[in-house]
Order: C-alpha cells, then sequence, then structure tokens
C-alpha cells in the first residue's frame, strides 16, 4: 500500500530538498525554445523539463501548470498524459496545479480523474479553491487519504487581487480573515499530529502573513500543514524571506519556482535547476 502523501513529501525533503520546478510552458517560452505553439510543442517542453529534474540530484518534485495543456483541447491533455507518466516513471513526486473544486459528486469526478491510482492523469497532489466551503471539498479530501495523495488548498495566494477577498473577515466580532478560516479548516484535515499531513495550504511567498490572520501563534498551530508556495522569480519573491514569511512552517514549504528556471531554454535547464537547489539549501536545510 502507497504511504500517505504528508510523509512521502517529507521523504523528497529530507532526501532531495524543497525545490519544486513547474511545468509552465507558456506560449512565449515554447517561441524561445524553438518549439511549435501547438499540443506537441508542449509534450515536448514538459518531457524536457521532467528529464532534466529527474536527472538532478537534489530535486524530486515537478509542478505541471494543466492550464497551459488544456489549452490544445484533447491533444493538450493527450500530451499531459505522457508528461505525467514520464515524471511518475522517474519517482518524482508530482503536483497538479489545475485548481479544482466544486461540491458533491463534481468533487467525486476531479478525485477519480486526477487522484485515483492508475488514472492517465494520475497525480499525488492537486490544487483545488476553497470557495464553495472548505467543508464541501471533504469527499475529495477522503478520496485522496484512501489513495494515499494530497491536496493543496488555497488559502492566501501570490497574486495581489486576491488581498480584498482574502481578508475580509468572517461575521462577528472575533471572526478570522476568509484565509485564515480556509486554513484553520484545511489544518482539521490533518488529524494525524505526530507527521506532515497530507492536505495542506496555497500560501504565496510574495504575501505579508500577518495581514491574511497568520500571526506567529496562528502558523505555529499549522505545525503539520504542508505548504505549496508560488511567486519566486518572476513574480518577486526570493529564497532569503522564506523563514521570515513562513516562520515555523518554512521546512514544510515547496518552494515552486517556473520561468525564472525555464527561461534558460532546454539547454540551460540543467544548470539552472541545480543554481537554484543549491541557493534553497542555504536557506532550508
Amino acid at each position: 500500500m502507497i504511504a500517505p502523501f504528508g510523509t512521502r513529501l517529507d521523504s523528497v525533503f529530507g532526501s532531495k530538498g524543497h525545490l519544486c520546478v513547474g511545468v509552465d510552458p507558456h506560449p512565449y517560452l515554447l517561441t524561445e525554445w524553438g518549439l511549435t505553439v501547438d499540443a506537441a510543442g508542449v509534450r515536448s517542453f514538459g518531457l524536457a523539463v521532467v528529464e532534466a529534474v529527474a536527472a538532478s540530484e537534489w530535486v524530486g518534485i515537478v509542478k505541471p501548470q494543466v492550464a497551459f495543456f488544456e489549452a490544445y483541447g484533447s491533444a493538450g491533455f493527450a500530451a499531459l498524459e505522457d508528461v505525467l507518466a514520464a515524471a511518475r516513471d522517474a519517482g518524482l513526486l508530482v503536483i497538479g496545479d489545475a485548481k479544482r473544486g466544486d461540491i458533491g459528486s463534481t468533487n467525486d469526478g476531479y478525485a477519480a480523474a486526477w487522484l485515483t491510482p492508475g488514472s492517465p492523469l494520475e497525480i499525488d497532489a492537486l490544487t483545488v479553491t476553497a470557495f464553495t466551503g472548505v467543508g464541501a471539498l471533504g469527499g475529495l479530501f477522503d478520496r485522496a487519504e484512501a489513495a494515499g495523495k494530497g491536496v493543496f488548498v488555497l488559502s492566501a495566494t501570490s497574486n495581489p487581487e486576491s488581498r480584498g477577498l482574502q481578508t475580509a473577515r468572517t461575521a462577528g466580532a472575533s471572526g478570522v480573515s476568509v484565509s485564515r478560516l480556509v486554513a484553520d479548516e484545511v489544518a482539521e484535515r490533518n488529524t494525524d499530529r505526530t507527521r506532515l499531513g497530507d492536505f495542506g495550504l496555497v500560501l504565496g511567498a510574495t504575501k505579508r502573513l500577518d495581514d491574511y490572520g497568520f500571526a506567529a501563534e496562528a502558523l505555529r498551530t499549522l505545525s503539520t500543514t504542508p505548504v505549496l508556495a508560488p511567486g519566486f522569480g518572476f513574480q518577486g519573491a526570493e529564497f532569503p524571506v522564506i523563514p521570515h514569511v513562513f516562520g515555523p512552517l518554512a521546512p514544510n514549504t515547496v518552494v515552486s519556482v517556473s520561468r525564472s528556471i525555464l527561461q534558460h531554454g532546454a539547454a540551460g535547464l540543467a544548470a539552472a535547476i541545480a543554481a537554484d537547489a543549491d541557493a534553497l539549501a542555504e536557506v532550508i536545510a
């Protein structure tokens, strides 16, 4: 039986480090790489990134951005299936950045597609939204846990447009921010407090988390919650901010980097990955 996602993630942290390389085949990157802007191009791009990460001694996580594949319809999804299969075969931990999330049987469908062993789109963890309420994701959480999979729920995202909604306060004099409400309810799903949980949060590295309701004490209550942290590289965050932004959650953090590595092209991927892995290792031991 497969080990729980949190256990496997913690193992990757210990053996390979915290860097996660995004597989984001932006059209302009396809052009810069000399690839066609179509399903064949995103397939070649994705396979090249997976090959470079698999060859790295210090990186064990990839995060395909599903939108760049599904833009090409069924052929794009076929390309994504090939990329995911290559990543699985290479023994990489795969976080699918699909940002799904709904209610009831719809969530069951998402779980069947992304979190079911043997599915053509099988991944290790899925990003989801919680605008329908964290409770509405219960079936998806259950399916993930049963299959040894993980879920990362958007809480305080790296884009500037998120601030108004995510810092809004819930009703009552002691109301918490929407971001904090999501975080607390997700953390409650991690019932085994002796290990890193299977259910995590997306917390942007570009944010002052205390503005979102995460004072130091709040972060300590999330001590077994994994974090997926976008915002590095092109969005402006640098690795040295990690201890300051995430505090006690820094050891739980998947540090996602995409364009600032991918811009180096296929020939430069290995060197760019190695440089970022070395720099990150100086921040998170």
